[in-house]
């Protein structure tokens, strides 16, 4: 996992530094929340209330390390915080937990884990408690995105399209239903863990979307979130090396993450694929991904995600070596769309028609925008359409159309090149 800001022993944070302690803090949180998080879950059975214990303790190290100084070890100090917060909240719902002396347990082992400083990292028993059964399959994914990832309501509903406000209260009841539940926080057994995958690889690709989406350079803590999901499916691999969907999440994010150098230049623009230097790329995370491809093909039990990583590694391979292929990304865009029926495919499917069929027979294959399919809101479908359009001569529904793209977008660089594209049409 990427380290973006330095130890606290290291930096020499000076009491009464209020930017300095935002600042290792939000660091902090962007290394270890989902960490600390599951700890305290795993041991007080409560995702909720851990979230809100973790919640006061980074509250209180904003005052504290202000006046103090940073501690050598901030995520024990965190840890033995949150764990009076959860004590606290525990005599204050006076549900006799304390009393019966599994909190108190709890609370032992917390001190404990913040005294010797080695705190065990329980991010993936978490999210296999999340994909229990007893929840409900469409907040699976969602609620491990939150409990293990830190992202907020309004960020996963965009992610799930749906609104704000419907996510939140979905979340809220999920852990109401572990805590009622008692579900354990820990890995299922060999048996439970096929059926619980699909749900983990689902919020890990959702994290790395949401990461590798943001804007480079300007929202930190949303860019570490593809570092942390690429993590999360390296840990999710080793527990299953035998799952071919596994290693073909691990061989996708791989093989979008190695583009990140080549995707803006040296002024921030962004750069389509087709344009990028592929000598930029990192070669060692492609030849990762293509290994774990190889892995997952040799299991003979094809799924989404080693078809998506397989798309990935046919784009790399026409980018660095110049050979058409299209044929066969299509064909992998058809398997795809067959298997998932998502809307997001079937604007793929279409560009790569295009490319073998020309810009009418792309158009045609194109799918129409609705509130339904939430095509409307979804930025990439208006480039594609503007592109297409443009390609057709139809440059007034083109310009229209890369109009509806650059309001949907929220990254200056993209926006940006999309005025270009536009500006382009009059030429």
């Amino acid at each position: 996992m990427p380290k973006l800001v330095e130890p606290c022993e290291a930096t020499r944070m000076t009491a009464g530094d209020g930017s300095m302690a935002r600042a290792q803090a939000e660091g902090v949180a962007r290394r270890s929340y989902g960490k600390l998080v599951a700890y305290l879950a795993a041991r007080s059975g409560d995702v909720a209330a851990a979230e809100d214990a973790l919640s006061e303790a980074f509250a209180a190290a904003l005052a504290d390390w202000t006046a103090k100084g940073c501690p050598n070890n901030p995520e024990a100090w965190l840890l033995t915080v949150a764990r009076r917060k959860l004590i606290d909240a525990g005599r204050r719902r006076r549900t006799g937990d304390l009393a019966s002396g599994q909190l108190r347990i709890a609370a032992e082992e917390i001190e404990a884990a913040a005294e010797d400083g080695g705190i065990p990292d329980r991010r993936l028993a978490l999210m296999f408690a999340c994909a229990d059964p007893r929840i409900e399959p469409g907040i699976r994914a969602p609620l491990m995105l939150q409990a293990v990832l830190g992202l907020d309501a309004a960020a996963i509903a965009s992610v799930f399209l749906v609104s704000p406000a419907a996510m939140g209260k979905r979340l809220v009841r999920a852990k109401v239903a572990i805590r009622e539940a008692g579900i354990p926080f820990a890995p299922p057994g060999r048996d439970e863990l096929h059926d619980r995958l699909e749900a983990v690889l689902d919020a890990v690709y959702a994290a790395f979307a949401e990461g590798w989406t943001q804007p480079l350079g300007t929202d930190a803590p949303r860019g570490d979130l593809a570092g942390e999901a690429i993590f999360l499916a390296r840990l999710v691999a080793a527990l299953l090396p035998d799952e071919p969907e596994a290693l073909g999440l691990l061989a996708l994010m791989l093989h979008i993450e190695a583009r990140r150098p080549a995707r803006r230049n040296a002024d921030g623009d962004y750069v389509p694929l087709a344009e990028q230097d592929a000598t930029q790329w990192d070669a060692h995370m492609i030849d990762e991904a293509e290994t774990a491809l190889r892995r997952a093909s040799a299991r003979g039990a094809i799924g989404r995600y080693q078809l998506e990583g397989a798309l990935q590694s046919a784009h790399v391979h026409r980018c660095r070596t110049g050979q058409d292929n299209w044929r066969d990304v299509l064909q992998l865009y058809d398997a795809i769309f067959a298997l998932t029926n998502s809307p997001v495919a079937a604007v793929n499917r279409a560009l790569a028609i295009a490319e073998l069929q020309g810009a009418d027979a792309g158009l045609e294959a194109m799918p129409e925008a609705s509130p339904e399919n939430r095509l409307n809101e979804y930025q990439p479908y208006w480039a594609a359409l503007a592109e297409l359009l443009a390609r057709n001569g139809a440059m007034e529904e083109a310009s229209k159309a890369y109009d509806i793209a650059t309001g949907l977008s929220s990254d200056p660089a993209i926006r940006r090149f999309l005025l270009k594209r536009r500006e382009a049409l009059r030429g």
